[in-house]
């Protein structure tokens, strides 16, 4: 959902980066998870008392038992997570980035690239970076014209070749 920026305040408010299309989630969740790595194991839950919009980008949210600057600011740099069945329904043909993180990527054809390690946020489409069986790293751009079909129950993304575009990073 995001990543914590540092405190806001002596009350012990975070600043909270949000990953993702937009706020939305975060600011209507009643409880959040924190923790240190990108896993959700070793998460700490925490209620959330209030929530404040942000600069662009963040949003300034407080814990429950985080009353104060030095217990906020310690949480700097760690990730917040939600349970998915708390999240918002998207609209059909869009999906959340947890539920391509771990797919495995195909050609048309049948052909495995590789899976889906990460996605990034860029100006204009998101990247999946998508680790092949060697350890290389393959970028691709999920735009419509690329990625042809999404299948989360089966944990496949189905892509157009394109010359050029399998060539590792």
């Amino acid at each position: 959902m995001g990543q914590v920026l540092g405190a806001h305040g002596l009350r012990g408010m975070v600043r909270i980066r949000w990953l993702g299309d937009g706020p939305e989630n975060l600011m209507q969740a009643r409880e959040l998870a924190i923790g240190r790595s990108l896993e959700p194991q070793g998460t700490t839950r925490h209620r959330v008392i209030s929530r404040l919009p942000g600069r662009a980008g963040e949003v300034r949210i407080a814990f429950e038992g985080i009353g104060d600057r030095d217990a906020a600011e310690a949480l700097r740099g760690a990730y917040v997570f939600a349970e998915a069945t708390g999240l918002a329904e998207l609209p059909e043909g869009e999906h959340y980035w947890y539920e391509l993180i771990g797919c495995r990527v195909e050609t048309r054809s049948g052909e495995t690239i590789g899976l889906v390690e990460e996605i990034w946020e860029t100006g204009a489409h998101d990247v999946l970076v998508v680790t092949d069986e060697r350890g290389r790293k393959i970028l691709l751009p999920a735009a419509k014209g690329i990625l042809r079909e999404i299948d989360v129950v089966g944990r496949r993304l189905r892509i157009e070749e394109i010359p050029g575009l399998l060539d590792p990073a």
